[in-house]
């Protein structure tokens, strides 16, 4: 059906990319059915509003849709590999064992031009930018009944050149004149280059903001994009531009005098937000799934639960845990974290990294033992030399979880010179085989009941306020980005003594409590690594788990960029990026 079609097109047109990539611009299936595929024939959709429709929802399907690339095809989706390789570098996660598909490369920063994660993101994605060109060169603009479709190609365009630019050049804050992607803003793909990081972002801001000031509500669900979702893109651009100004008010402009807790998921029923995002007032944009684009074993979820089907590999990394467990009611900790417990066990365990184990090139073992404790929150145990050694209780910012001394406290074991944080947690389920308690995560999980389904969110409403409380963090605007912050806190579920508006809770300053409650709230959501990165901060993953023990410094680690796809740069000749 719409791959017939828009196959069509393509082949009477310039090669876009490159012969490589022009070879592979036929569509995967589309998974609509919109119209049968004898109704429009070539001409009629590039030139009628339905066949400008199809277009576009080809462009929604394109980023769900398994398609072929050198080869491989089953479990081969753009959603996929997108949030893997936005969320995995960062210090999110755990990754309990080695694997051989490519998400372990870039969990552990080793990334090469082959993989087929990275081409596959490179296709699709300007696969997507050239259909959007398409409607924005053909669609008669001057008819008001094509301007929500216009917008929603500028849109796309706009979206699908920010996720190249972030993925594969480095942040706008480290250079505006830093090579960024190839910027393609028309059909003719008759000069192959890549911009700068600074040529590319505007383009992409006024894309946005074209796109905003064309659409109105949307199509249907949040599987379509709407004004809101194109300003919602947009003061993310602009805060990742540094422009902290337009970041506020673009945010401003997006809520149009409603009260940000009105945007949200209330609390209430925020558990179960992402299995229902589709229809939820807070999503902004999604990757819309339907039952039958369930991957099983492929799916995004899969990596993070494991419940009938799904490895269950990816587990939250201990310092974000500590985050959460200030205030362990945190719905964001109780509902999308599931921590697997030893059944019938009352006893409690230290977990902790393998000294022994702990080197730059390879991840570390945790090792577990039984603790004994005095009564008043005082741990020691036996190590593996059968050493008494006592866990030592440090207080750090923030009076959540409370000590006697009513402050929060994390646990750390000094073994052979060496300073390690650890846990003390009930007896847990280790993943058979390695020595990693299984904790789960669901927010790719349960759409429709199914533990491998759900709609990936690209933007929503919780991402919005909080670019707007980190920008006025960064213009010392200290009380209103706190509310801002407080906004997302209470819709959590933590207390009101747990709010920041009246009490730093030991912070130095706004701009860290923006960061954690950014790391919390967008967890898994593919945003830490971007925003460890552009504030120019380092990745410590310093911590058990499968990925490399090591701080990853914001001016000396080249691989913070994927490589650009051997099938592009060998053939059209654009540099790769450096390290590759």
């Amino acid at each position: 059906m719409c791959n017939k079609l828009i196959f069509e097109i393509m082949k009477t047109k310039a090669l876009y990319l490159t012969a490589a990539l022009g070879m592979m611009l036929g569509l995967g299936s589309c998974s609509l059915n919109y119209f049968p595929s004898d109704e429009l024939n070539s001409e009629a959709l590039l030139q009628d509003a339905k066949g400008a429709e199809y277009i576009m929802n080809g462009c929604y399907a394109l980023l769900k849709d398994e398609v072929e690339f050198l080869g491989y095809a089953s479990g081969n989706c753009y959603a996929r590999h997108y949030f893997q390789l936005t969320e995995f570098p960062s210090d999110n996660i755990c990754l309990s064992a080695h694997t051989t598909d490519p998400l372990y490369e870039a969990t552990t920063y080793t990334m090469n031009d082959g993989l087929k994660n990275v081409g596959t993101l490179w296709m699709v994605g300007y696969k997507i930018i050239y259909m959007t060109n398409q409607v924005i060169e053909t669609l008669d603009a001057s008819k008001p009944e094509n301007q929500q479709l216009l917008g929603e190609a500028y849109f796309m365009r706009g979206m699908m050149h920010l996720h190249m630019v972030t993925l594969y050049a480095k942040p706008y804050s480290h250079g505006r004149d830093n090579l960024g992607v190839p910027l393609r803003i028309s059909c003719d793909a008759s000069v192959t280059k890549r911009n700068s990081v600074g040529e590319v972002y505007d383009q992409i801001a006024a894309d946005l903001r074209k796109a905003a000031d064309l659409m109105g509500k949307s199509r249907g669900d949040a599987g379509y994009p709407c004004k809101e979702a194109a300003l919602g893109i947009l003061s993310r651009v602009y805060l990742y531009m540094e422009n902290w100004d337009k970041c506020i008010e673009t945010v401003d402009e997006a809520l149009n005098g409603a009260d940000p807790t009105s945007k949200l998921e209330p609390s209430a029923t925020f558990a179960t937000y992402f299995q229902n995002a589709r229809d939820s007032k807070e999503t902004l944009f999604c990757i819309a799934h339907e039952l039958t684009d369930n991957r099983g074993q492929s799916s995004i979820g899969s990596m993070y639960l494991k419940d009938g089907i799904g490895w269950g590999e990816i587990y939250p990394s201990d310092p974000l845990k500590y985050l959460y467990e200030r205030y362990p009611d945190d719905i964001r900790y109780q509902d999308f974290l599931v921590p697997q417990y030893k059944a019938g066990s009352s006893d409690t365990y230290v977990y902790y990294p393998d000294p022994a184990s702990i080197k730059e090139d390879q991840g570390s073992v945790l090792l577990k033992a039984k603790v004994t404790t005095d009564g008043e929150g005082n741990y020691t145990f036996k190590d593996v030399n059968k050493n008494t050694v006592t866990v030592e209780k440090r207080k750090i910012n923030g009076e959540g979880k409370a000590d006697a001394a009513g402050e929060y406290i994390e646990y750390f074991v000094n073994i052979d010179g060496k300073d390690l944080m650890c846990r003390i947690a009930p007896e847990m389920v280790l993943r058979t085989g390695f020595s990693y308690p299984m904790i789960f995560i669901n927010k790719f999980s349960y759409q429709n009941a199914d533990p491998m389904l759900s709609s990936p969110v690209l933007c929503r409403w919780g991402e919005v306020i909080l670019n707007r409380a980190e920008a006025y963090a960064h213009k010392g605007m200290k009380a209103e980005a706190l509310a801002d912050v407080d906004v997302i806190r209470k819709r959590a579920g933590i207390p009101e003594e747990g709010m920041f508006s009246s009490n730093m809770h030991g912070y130095d300053n706004a701009l860290n409590i923006v960061l954690d409650e950014r790391r919390m709230e967008l967890a898994f959501e593919g945003h830490r690594t971007f925003d460890v990165y552009r504030n120019k901060l380092n990745m410590d993953r310093r911590y058990p788990g499968a990925q490399f023990w090591k701080i990853h410094e914001w001016d000396k680690e080249q691989h913070i960029v994927y490589p650009i796809p051997n099938n592009e740069w060998t053939v059209s000749g654009i540099p790769q990026n450096p390290g590759y």
